[in-house]
């Protein structure tokens, strides 16, 4: 058995465990640079506000129905998430954490009652963080994201489901003709893997419900769709097909992008930005213990905006792959000198790094390749100088120690995203700690 265990629209409750006010109270937190919708509150979903709606749609709600607007806070959220992973992982011997507020719990050899073990840790979790949560159980993770689906409508949307299922739904432990009157109530579109455009299709073929995919023929369902589709089927049906995997494998990109809090159209402030993109990327790179071979960087303007459009990108190989912050920021500014060009109103830039390979394929090789500055110097070996970083900037806060290129902090920083609306980093930044006075 396995159980996904999943916060309640998580950064709207990271919220709301310090500001308790906001309890029953339609709230928003918007994406970067203040877009669109990122997460509803059940109150801001009644009123029709949809996930990636833009705000400037839906802002007159905030008078008209008292709409409470934040702007993202992913570094309170990063640290609630470490929080709500270290107590979930009580459920079970094992644990795959998904995403920031969902992981999936290997609950093999665990004895008794799991419909009660898992309100437990539910309460548990609530009690010690302040998160509401609801847990489904099932034999594969399809069926398991199914019963998480479940447990939650049965909650919010009384009728939908049958009461007893809501918060924690079992549904290994339901006989067959219940849990088929499940999959009957379930959309097609509501199982997890299945995308809008592939439910229409799923519909066209009069496969309507989660039981209609489950009756499927799996041999045609592949034959139309692919093999992912027939393992939903197989899925659906409860032959594990999704193995459980207790760390994600290496990423075969790693990204670092970002919208502009104000126009830029000027070089110094383009080049600082991708100093900055470069510095987030290469510590996502050491932290998955792999080495760049090439770096991308891109820019342009705003399509939904009038004036003269322009996008532009460029690869930059490296000498030998690396994780080394300075060599990869050197390869990314030389990037944008390459590609700017003046009299455009830019947006977003962004820098990927590309060509990745274990650090360990070159930990033994000799370096006698020249210093990115263009020294006749061998490079030196920095990895015990970005180890030595890494360790401070995760102690006191991301920036703490940085590149001069990057620039100075705060109002300096004009291609800084907008982020008006942000609350305080309640949990990670002693000044913004909360204060209770009796």
């Amino acid at each position: 058995m396995l159980a996904l265990v999943d916060g309640n629209n998580f950064y709207v409750s990271c919220e709301r465990v310090f500001r308790p006010s906001l309890e029953g109270r339609p709230v928003v937190v918007l994406s970067n640079n203040d877009g669109c919708a990122i997460a509803r509150s059940n109150e801001a979903k009644a009123l029709g506000i949809g996930m990636a709606d833009p705000w400037f749609q839906w802002r007159h709600l905030e008078e008209e129905a008292g709409v409470v607007v934040l702007s993202a806070n992913f570094v309170l959220y990063g640290d609630m998430s470490d929080r709500f992973m270290t107590l979930a992982a009580g459920l079970g011997p094992a644990q795959e954490i998904y995403s920031i507020d969902e992981c999936f719990i290997d609950l093999a050899g665990v004895r008794g009652d799991l419909v009660a073990r898992s309100h437990k840790v539910r309460d548990r979790i609530h009690r010690w963080i302040g998160i509401p949560t609801c847990i489904g159980i099932a034999p594969t993770k399809t069926l398991a994201k199914l019963a998480n689906h479940v447990a939650k409508d049965a909650e919010r949307k009384p009728g939908s489901y049958p009461a007893e299922l809501a918060r924690v739904c079992h549904l290994g432990a339901l006989d067959a003709a219940a849990r088929d009157a499940i999959l009957q109530a379930t959309p097609v579109t509501d199982v997890w893997g299945v995308g809008r455009r592939q439910g229409a299709k799923l519909r066209a073929g009069q496969v309507h419900t989660a039981l209609d995919l489950a009756r499927a023929n799996a041999a045609a369902i592949r034959a139309q769709f692919g093999v992912v589709m027939e393992r939903t089927v197989r899925e659906l049906q409860g032959t594990s097909c999704i193995s459980l995997d207790d760390a994600p494998p290496p990423q075969q990109q790693v990204a670092c992008t970002r919208s502009f809090g104000h126009t830029i159209a000027t070089l110094p402030p383009l080049v600082e930005a991708v100093s900055e993109f470069a510095t987030r990327a290469a510590e996502k790179l050491r932290r998955q213990g792999s080495l760049a071979g090439r770096v991308m960087v891109f820019a342009h303007t705003s399509p939904h905006r009038h004036g003269p459009q322009w996008a532009r990108s460029t690869v930059q190989p490296l000498r030998r792959p690396t994780d080394d912050t300075t060599a990869l920021i050197h390869a990314a500014q030389a990037g944008m000198r390459a590609i700017y060009e003046a009299g455009y109103d830019l947006v977003k830039a962004g820098v990927m790094l590309l060509d990745l390979q274990p650090g360990t394929q070159h930990q033994n090789e000799l370096d006698l390749e020249p210093e990115e500055d263009g020294s006749s110097s061998p490079a030196r070996d920095r990895s015990a100088l970005m180890a030595a970083m890494d360790k401070v900037n995760e102690k006191y806060g991301k920036g703490t120690l940085h590149s001069g290129s990057t620039g100075g902090a705060g109002k300096n920083r004009v291609w800084t995203m907008r982020a008006d609306r942000r609350t305080p980093c309640y949990t990670t930044r002693w000044e913004d700690m909360p204060v209770v006075r009796a």
